[in-house]
Formats: structure tokens, C-alpha cells, sequence
């Protein structure tokens, strides 16, 4: 008797929300497609900051895994992957255990904040996605509440996150404070510059820009110990800060090395050309949790969101014992940050541009990808 082949893909990131879409105009007969997540309403990244500055509504930043799951075919099943069992095939969630002929593993990154003391009781990291917007609507129900109680915040993280956190947080939480001088934010970086891994412009601009916000912004400064009202740095320096956010370097999940699938040093699935794991070829991953062994790249959506198209390719070529096709990613990429404000900076290798006109082309190209996975 034929039997099924057994496709089981782990969360519903960008790279697996697209290669589903795909799949759902174009399935393979003979097929058990299923989608494992403990989330049925998945972030997209390119509008959080956007959301947290009041500039869109929920629905306009999820796509509903859903009814992507049931357009595509799969079965959902709403569960946490806590492990792989590589030697028998199966996945070990919370509730149970699900057989897999080929799996493939989109399921981002998270902060890393367990090495500092008191990071893990006292900071909101900020993914999971669904745990920060949790935190961030009721400290803005808070603010609303109580608009005469002096608020301060820390950020903890100059990368792209950290700084387009916090000028999005100060838009939303100006408008709720109209005015009135309550409000401040901290931003802290360990770095020498904002933004290392873009150029010095837009460095520099973005620099000017915090400052010019009135956002206090600490380089060089190394968070020693978090306590329930402040943080503590290397230097000594004291903030005192009534809500804590960690935006820092991502870090995978510690049972994804666990399984037994080789990893960097940063515990991401190190894959090939192809996007499988160098080291169980059935597995593939994409986006924020894979590394490209011959191409590695930032952990930025728009390379999660380039990898779908070759992702589904290969799971059909490897269902159907086609040659897999290689992918390589680009070199350069068109970053664009939104400043909470309606404008945006545009970098582009060592290029940088601030205008209204790059928000509104980011408005464009964001709602453009959403509304692939709307009214399915």
C-alpha cells in the first residue's frame, strides 16, 4: 500500500508563510502537509515598529497561520516544538510527538539575555513578538490611565530593532502624554556607533536623530545586572527605568542543538545552498534560524522573505526526487528603518537617504507582501 510522504514544517515565519502560499496554488498529490506553532497569528516584521508607533492596527501586522494552513492544505496544529527527535523522525512538542519523512524549521530567533543577571526576571525581550506587544499594550493602557505619572523606559540595544523601538515607542507614547514632559527613554548600546553593521551615515543620522528626539542614548555601555526598577552598567552608571526592553544579538532556542543538527556557534542550523542542514539533509530551515554555511547574511527579514520561493522549490524537488536548486542570496540590500514620524531612512551599502518618500515606498512594499495572505 502507497503511503503518504510526511512534510512537517515548525513555525510560521516569513520564509514558511510565503513557501506555504505557494504551495496552496500549487500542491503535490500524496502529501501530509502540517504546520506546527504556538502562535496562530504570526508577526510580520517589516510593520511591528509601525504598529508600536499606532500606524497600523493588529490585523494589518499578522497573517492568520490559520486559514494559511487550511489554503494550503496542511493541518495546523497549535503546539510548541521543544525538540527534534532526529534518529526516529519526530518532533517533540508540548503535548506530543509527530512523525515527519521531511521537515523544514522557520521559527525566527530571540534575544539573548540569560547571561546577564537579573535580565531574565525584570526585562521584556523583545520576541517572543506576542509576550512584547502583551507587555507594550498595557504599559500604554498604563500611560493612558495615569498621563500625569512620570514614566521612564530603557532600551537595551543599538541595532535596527533597538533604535527603531524606541523612536516608534516615543511616537505612540507623545501622543498619549500630549506634551506633557513625563515621558523619557533610554537607549544603551555596547557598541561605539548605532547600527554597526549599516554605514556611517546612517549611523550618524540616526544618532542625530535620537538626540534630536530627546531620547538619551549611552554607547559603549555594557549592562552589568538588571534590577526591578533600574539597570546597572560595566562603567557603574545607574538608570532608572520603570519598564526594561531587550533588543540585543539574536540567539536560537538551546534544543535546536540539542537535536543533534550541527549549528553555529550561535546555535542557528547551519544549512547548504539548497537550505537543507549540512548535517540531516531531510531537515530544511530558513529565515532568523538557519545560517547559509557559503553565504552568511544578517538575520533581516528581507532575506527570510527571498528565501521562500527556493524553499518551497526544494521541498517539492526532494518530495518528488527532483535536483535540488541552489540559492544565493544577495550581497547588498535596500534597509529601510521607519522613524515613527511618517519618514524613513533608506541604507543601501554605503549609501543612506531620510525622507518622507522612503516611508511611504516601505508603506508600499509591507502591505504589498500582507495582502498575498489576505482574504485567502
Amino acid at each position: 500500500m502507497f503511503m503518504s510522504q510526511k512534510l512537517v514544517l515548525i513555525g510560521g515565519g516569513h520564509s514558511h508563510a510565503i513557501a506555504l502560499k505557494k504551495w496552496g496554488l500549487n500542491p503535490l498529490p500524496d502529501v501530509d502537509l502540517t504546520l506546527i506553532s504556538d502562535v496562530e497569528q504570526t508577526p510580520y516584521s517589516g510593520m511591528l515598529p509601525g504598529h508600536v508607533a499606532g500606524l497600523y492596527n493588529y490585523d494589518e501586522t499578522h497573517i492568520d497561520l490559520c486559514s494559511l494552513a487550511q489554503f494550503a492544505g496542511a493541518q495546523f496544529i497549535g503546539d510548541r516544538a521543544i525538540g527534534i527527535d532526529t534518529e526516529h523522525n519526530k518532533v517533540i512538542c508540548v503535548s506530543g510527538q509527530f512523525k515527519f519523512d521531511y521537515l523544514s524549521v522557520d521559527i525566527g530567533s530571540t534575544p539573548q539575555t540569560l547571561t546577564v543577571p537579573g535580565a531574565k526576571e525584570y526585562v521584556i525581550p523583545a520576541k517572543p513578538v506576542p509576550d512584547f506587544l502583551e507587555a507594550w499594550y498595557r504599559l500604554k493602557q498604563l500611560a493612558a490611565s495615569n498621563p500625569e505619572q512620570p514614566l521612564s523606559i530603557a532600551i537595551v540595544g543599538g541595532g535596527a530593532g533597538g533604535v527603531e523601538l524606541a523612536l516608534n515607542m516615543q511616537s505612540c507614547l507623545q501622543e498619549i502624554f500630549k506634551g506633557k514632559h513625563t515621558l523619557e527613554i533610554h537607549l544603551i548600546h555596547r557598541g561605539k556607533q548605532l547600527l554597526s553593521g549599516h554605514n556611517n551615515w546612517v549611523s550618524n543620522k540616526l544618532t542625530k536623530i535620537i538626540q534630536q528626539r530627546g531620547i538619551k542614548l549611552y554607547l559603549q555601555e555594557d549592562v552589568r545586572e538588571v534590577l526591578a526598577d533600574r539597570l546597572i552598567c560595566q562603567s557603574g552608571l545607574e538608570i532608572e527605568a520603570s519598564r526594561i526592553f531587550w533588543v540585543t544579538q539574536a540567539t536560537a532556542p538551546k534544543w535546536i542543538k540539542e537535536s543533534g543538527l550541527k549549528t553555529d556557534d550561535r546555535g542557528f542550523i547551519l544549512v547548504t545552498d539548497t537550505l537543507q542542514s549540512i548535517s540531516h539533509p531531510h531537515i530544511f530551515a530558513a529565515g532568523d534560524i538557519a545560517t547559509m554555511v557559503n553565504y552568511p547574511r544578517p538575520k533581516a527579514g528581507v532575506f527570510a522573505v527571498r528565501q521562500g520561493q527556493p524553499l518551497f522549490n526544494n521541498w517539492q524537488n526532494i518530495l518528488t526526487q527532483q535536483p535540488l536548486q541552489s540559492y544565493i542570496p544577495q550581497d547588498k540590500y535596500l534597509a529601510l528603518i521607519g522613524t515613527g514620524d511618517f519618514k524613513a531612512i533608506a541604507s543601501w551599502d554605503s549609501l543612506g537617504w531620510h525622507s518622507t518618500l522612503f516611508w511611504w515606498l516601505k508603506d508600499y512594499i509591507d502591505r504589498k507582501f500582507m495582502n498575498q495572505f489576505v482574504n485567502l
